[in-house]
This record gives C-alpha cells, sequence and structure tokens, in this order.
C-alpha cells in the first residue's frame, strides 16, 4: 500500500528515550527514527547514546536502559553530524513530538553548535491527530488503530514504528484528516508566518522585527541588537526554546532573520 499522505520532501518518524522529561535539562539515551521518502520507501536508524550524565533509576524502571548499558556507548555529540544528515531535508513526525522530542533533538544540536531548523520544517504530531479523535496515549492508540496491544511500550525503536503504523491507520480510518503534510500541519498546530520562532516570542511588525514578549514587547529586535545586547544574552542563557535563542544568539553576531515570506507579497 502507498503511504496516505502525499510527501514532497522525506518524513522522518522519530522517538527519543531519555534521561528525564525536561528538553532543555534533559539528554537522549535512544533516539530510532524511520524515514519515509516521497517515493514510499522507508529508510530505519537507531542510536543508543551514552547522555554524559547520570541515568536516574526511577527512569530506567520506565524504558530499561542503565548506566551500565550505555557506559561504552558514543555520545550525541559523536553521532550528531551523522544523525543530522538522516534528518536532512525532511519533515518531523511523532508521538507528542511537538512538546518533547523535536525540542530534545533540537536542545540537543543547540549543545553541539548545529540546528535542527525546525521552523523549515513541517510537523505531523501523531498524538496531536490521535488526541482529535481519541485522548488517549501511544499504547491505546496500538490497540484503537492495529487491534493489538504495543509490545515493547517505552523502547525508542518499538515506538518508532509502532507510531509510523498508527499514523497509516489513522489516516485510513479518517477521511477528514487532510493528506499533505503542509495541511496536517497547518490543521494541528496552525503557525503564524510572521512569528521568527514557533513560540512567537519575535514577531515581525510594521516591516521590522519586534520583541514579541514582556516589557520590551512591540521593541525593534535591530535596535535592541545595538543597543541593548544584555537582554539577548540573558534570553541566549534563559529557558526559552532551542530556535528563539537560536534567533537571540544570531542578532548578538549582528544577524537577523529574513523577512517572512508573507511581508514581501
Amino acid at each position: 500500500m502507498s503511504f496516505p499522505i502525499q510527501l514532497n520532501r522525506p518524513l522522518v518518524v522519530f522517538d527519543i528515550e531519555s534521561t528525564g522529561i525536561s528538553p532543555r535539562k534533559d539528554r537522549i539515551i535512544e533516539l530510532a527514527a524511520v524515514k519515509v521518502n516521497p517515493d514510499g520507501t522507508e529508510e530505519s536508524r537507531c542510536w543508543l547514546l551514552n547522555p554524559t550524565i547520570p541515568i536516574p533509576k526511577e527512569t530506567t524502571a520506565i524504558h530499561g536502559i542503565s548506566d551500565e548499558i550505555v557506559k561504552d556507548c558514543p555520545t550525541f555529540a559523536e553521532r550528531a553530524k551523522e544523525i543530522l544528515a538522516f534528518f536532512e531535508g525532511a519533515d518531523l513526525s511523532g508521538f507528542n513530538s511537538d512538546r518533547f522530542d523535536i525540542p530534545c533533538l533540537e536542545e540537543e544540536f543547540a549543545r553541539v553548535g548545529l540546528n535542527l531548523a525546525v521552523q523549515s520544517r513541517r510537523r505531523v504530531d501523531v498524538q496531536r491527530i490521535y488526541h482529535r479523535m481519541f485522548p488517549r496515549d501511544l499504547s491505546a492508540a496500538v490497540r484503537e488503530y492495529l487491534g493489538r496491544s504495543h509490545d515493547g511500550a517505552h523502547g525508542a525503536e518499538a515506538d518508532a514504528h509502532a507510531t509510523l503504523e498508527v499514523l497509516k491507520a489513522e489516516l485510513k480510518r479518517h477521511a477528514e484528516v487532510p493528506r499533505t503534510v503542509d495541511e496536517i500541519d497547518q490543521w494541528i498546530a496552525p503557525t503564524d508566518p510572521l512569528n521568527a520562532d514557533r513560540d512567537g516570542l519575535f514577531r515581525w511588525k510594521n516591516g521590522e522585527w519586534t520583541v514579541n514578549f514582556g516589557k520590551k514587547k512591540g521593541e525593534s529586535l535591530k535596535r535592541i541588537m545595538l543597543d541593548e545586547p544584555n537582554f539577548l544574552k540573558w534570553m541566549v542563557k534563559g529557558d526559552f526554546s532551542a530556535d528563539a535563542r537560536m534567533v537571540a544568539a544570531d542578532a548578538l553576531k549582528g544577524r537577523l532573520p529574513p523577512p517572512p515570506a508573507e511581508a514581501q507579497k
């Protein structure tokens, strides 16, 4: 059976097991990814990684990966370019990927000076489609759509493959779900084309990029870049999304995002 979404570039369906639940503070232990190419062919990769920080016992109890298991594994930094190459030019999909897997992967790349460039990728969060239909978890989705129990739950590789199977089943069952990645991305989580980052902390307004939060809301990013660089340094070190921190870091180097396409019409 051909893939039920029209693809004009690859779609990487991936899952992460980590040291905890904070994308900013925790580290990836296992990353499994299935790439669906526009011709329908699939490629799979799985990386077991040394997180360089202790794995809490309560986390090991969930996914079964201990410090001993990963002590001789490569670190994310050692595999970062290889992983980024697998994701090159692809849109992103996962189960709860918008809230955890994508931010977690963004943070890991940011730590080694690489950019996942999420803003240029469409996203298909399989959990969001599922929650539109039934507000449950991946194991329940496997039971509902695939008619079986989810053996291997909380293992990244099993979860990634099960997520892909659920995505296919969702699209087969629900005719109302769009059939292109662009439409699904906007249907699940509409984005504002005038925002420079996912959370809209920087926004195009009155012909220039402006800060869109706090006491600086509405102020010119260019002016702040020239006159108040400490504000941008604070953002770079703060608890903001990786793409917002990247905008701030670039502004400190004198680089502003290009004007959004909507502003050039």
